[in-house]
């Protein structure tokens, strides 16, 4: 049972004159989050302790999508918190409707999920959200995705990326515009997208592959120019829609539809 919803949107802080940044990096003030969910207690819960955070400011409440959509557009913030299901219009619809719109370009969404609402993961990801979180993480690691995400990054964690996308991507509806579209993707690129799909973080990418942070970043923006992506997400979903990467296998590991080629090949 869920709590009772708001009456209305709640916000605080100063409205943004401008587009959100985009990272932290490019940001000289701290990230700046709206919470979305129709519990009020948790919402509440979010505000606080993220009000508590050091880089961290709480500029608004929804308790729906509508609010959450309307407050996005008024305030512009860096990160959303979003719960999929939420009344009226869902987590998923609002999503798809702020990464649209040119208003809330530099706004990013991270998911809010619990292991029963898998089926909507995928959805979520293909409107445009930079990632998923377990409600029941830590606080800790909430303040840690949170500034993942900011920084540029989707949130895709190992251990449930692997099972979810590979699920979700052999559905009949689940095609995505760039399926099939590897012809211009190089060797060593396809190599990145395939440890992209397993989960693998950038310091892991650099390690695996025995690259530097500049070139393996590099790598992955011509990766999403390339497969017409929006972020980290959509490329773990673009490495299964190609066949790049089929199922997890027994033992939990995404596998390649090709041998991967030997870490210490050039670019």
């Amino acid at each position: 049972m869920t709590a009772p919803t708001s009456s209305g949107p709640t916000s605080s802080g100063p409205t943004s004159s401008g587009p959100a940044s985009t990272s932290v990096s490019a940001s000289s003030g701290p990230v700046r989050v709206l919470v979305a969910d129709d519990q009020a207690l948790l919402r509440g819960s979010f505000k606080v302790l993220i009000e508590t955070a050091p880089g961290l400011v709480a500029v608004a409440e929804a308790g729906t999508g509508e609010e959450a959509v309307a407050l996005a557009r008024r305030h512009r913030p860096d990160i959303i918190l979003m719960d999929i299901r939420m009344p009226g219009m869902d987590g998923i619809a609002a999503t798809r409707e702020i990464c649209a719109s040119p208003d809330t370009a530099g706004t990013r969404v991270l998911i809010l999920t619990t292991f029963d609402l898998d089926e909507y993961v995928f959805a979520a990801l293909r409107a445009g959200a930079a990632g998923f979180l377990l409600k029941d993480t830590s606080p800790d690691a909430l303040l840690g995705a949170i500034h993942t995400v900011a920084e540029g990054e989707a949130l895709l964690s190992p251990s449930v990326t692997r099972r979810l996308i590979a699920e979700f991507a052999r559905l009949p509806d689940a095609r995505w515009p760039f399926a099939g579209a590897l012809d211009g993707v190089t060797g060593r690129e396809r190599e990145v997208l395939t440890l992209i799909a397993r989960g693998l973080s950038n310091a892991e990418l650099c390690e695996h592959l025995h690259l530097s942070p500049g070139t393996v970043k590099t790598h992955i923006g011509r990766l999403l120019a390339k497969l017409d992506a929006r972020d980290r997400a959509q490329l773990v979903i673009a490495a299964y829609e190609s066949g790049l990467v089929s199922a997890p296998t027994p033992s939990g590991r995404a596998s390649a539809s090709r041998a991967p080629r030997s870490p210490g090949r050039s670019p």
